[in-house]
């Protein structure tokens, strides 16, 4: 995807900060050349951000988690719909080239995690990874913090979620296969597309539809229990591809699937409607008419108990589809049955502040 309608490839962020870039070594390098070209080249900057607690809680109606944990602050997979783009707002930063490429890692969440599990009269509950942005996006693969926080839940026996694009993922079984055989993990992949050329740029830093469903497989085939997320459903652009992409699901072996309408908070719909206005131009007042009719005559509709879901007869229909796909497929799984009894605290000092003692 251009830089085109979110700001220049380069921008003043990078020297604000007074820290050096470096250039993107995204998911996407190794199969997405054949699709469309290369895309261009993305200079990213990764600032350690300190944190006083690293666990999150929240009581909303629309998510069937409480508490969750984000390693990460911003995103390079680049996805224009991304509902955590005005987050960055928090850190002087815009939410379009700066949320992909102005990025902030938590390099004390597996300790500040361990200290939360340690507290008296902690009580149990799944802990959600990934809920903002996506934990195993490119810069994991040299910050391993996602690997940390999952090797501290693994000692401590607590069940965890995972919802991610990438199938890094799978370089974490490790972990996950031993807890899954306890029922402390699963994994939700999300897959909006199965068509390449519209995820190049949709998601243009994300691994491909045929990545993401091959770590669905791998995931399965070591008994971790996976879901596919049809999230978002874009009308007119991707809603076509439901019962496809619940087919592909199923084959691969998820036990369960899922699907979201498209939200365009604040920022993310200026965003979306350059988008649309690049990528699909014949059809971009078709797609927000039919936005704004799922979304009480909005681009967004905010209210809790309803900004996951829909409204008015396309939005029925979708619904209607999907349900009727995802039963004949046998993807109506419950997504959540997570052991909470076989949690320990941990004990002692984590591994690293041991070693330090023994060689300090």
């Amino acid at each position: 995807m251009s830089a085109r309608g979110r700001g220049a490839i380069e921008n003043a962020a990078s020297t604000r900060f007074g820290l050096p870039t470096r250039e993107a070594d995204g998911d996407w390098l190794d199969d997405r050349q054949g699709v469309d070209g290369v895309l261009p080249p993305l200079r990213t900057t990764v600032i350690p951000l300190r944190s006083r607690t690293i666990v999150t809680r929240n009581t909303s109606p629309d998510v069937p988690f409480d508490r969750s944990v984000n390693a990460y602050v911003g995103c390079e997979h680049g996805c224009v719909y991304c509902f955590a783009r005005p987050t960055h707002a928090y850190h002087d930063l815009s939410p379009g080239l700066d949320f992909e490429s102005r990025l902030f890692a938590k390099p004390d969440a597996a300790a500040l995690l361990r200290a939360e599990l340690a507290r008296p009269g902690y009580a149990v509950q799944p802990l959600a990874l990934g809920t903002n942005t996506d934990p195993y996006q490119p810069i994991e693969r040299d910050w391993r913090i996602t690997r940390a926080l999952l090797e501290v839940l693994a000692e401590c026996r607590h069940p965890v979620t995972i919802t991610t694009k990438s199938d890094r993922v799978v370089r974490d079984l490790d972990l996950l296969a031993p807890m899954a055989a306890e029922r402390l993990a699963a994994v939700m992949i999300s897959v909006t597309t199965l068509d390449p050329q519209v995820a190049r740029t949709l998601e243009p830093r994300a691994p491909t539809p045929t990545r993401r469903l091959a770590a669905v497989r791998a995931l399965a085939d070591a008994g971790v229990p996976v879901h596919v997320s049809i999230a978002p459903v874009i009308p007119g652009i991707t809603d076509h591809e439901v019962e496809a992409l619940l087919a592909a699901a199923a084959d691969a072996g998820a036990v369960g699937a899922f699907f979201l309408p498209v939200r365009l908070p604040h920022e993310v719909a200026p965003l979306f409607r350059a988008w649309l206005a690049e990528h699909y131009p014949d059809r971009a007042e078709k797609v927000m008419n039919r936005i704004r009719s799922i979304r009480g005559g909005r681009d967004n509709d905010p209210r809790f108990g309803d900004r996951m879901r829909g409204e008015g007869a396309w939005y029925d229909l979708l619904l209607t589809r999907f349900r009727r796909a995802r039963r004949r497929l046998g993807l109506d799984g419950d997504r959540m049955v997570l052991s909470c009894d076989l949690f320990r605290p941990p004990v002692g000092p984590p591994p690293d502040a041991r070693q330090g003692e023994l060689f300090g």
